[in-house]
C-alpha cells in the first residue's frame, strides 16, 4: 500500500479534498490530524456517490469542444 501526505493551508479546500478522496473506491482510508473539524456530512440513508458510476457517460457520442462552444454561445462560432 502506498501513502501520500498532503498539507493544505485552506480548511475549506481541505474539506473538499477530503470528500473527494473518500469518494474514490481505490482509496483505503483518509486520515487527518483535525478529524473533528473535517467531517464528511451525509444525510441519513444516503450512500456515498460512486465516483466511477458515470464512467462511459459520453461513450459513442460525438462531443467536441467546438460543438460545446456552438451550443453555449450561438452566433459567435
Amino acid at each position: 500500500m502506498e501513502q501520500i501526505v498532503v498539507q493544505v493551508k485552506d480548511k475549506e479546500k481541505a474539506k473538499v479534498l477530503f470528500q473527494l478522496l473518500t469518494a474514490l473506491d481505490f482509496v483505503d482510508s483518509v486520515k487527518t490530524n483535525e478529524i473533528e473539524e473535517i467531517e464528511v456530512k451525509t444525510t441519513g440513508g444516503e450512500e456515498p456517490a460512486d465516483f466511477f458510476s458515470l464512467a462511459g457517460l459520453w461513450q459513442d457520442r460525438e462531443i467536441t469542444l467546438e460543438s460545446i462552444r456552438q451550443k453555449a454561445w450561438p452566433g459567435q462560432y
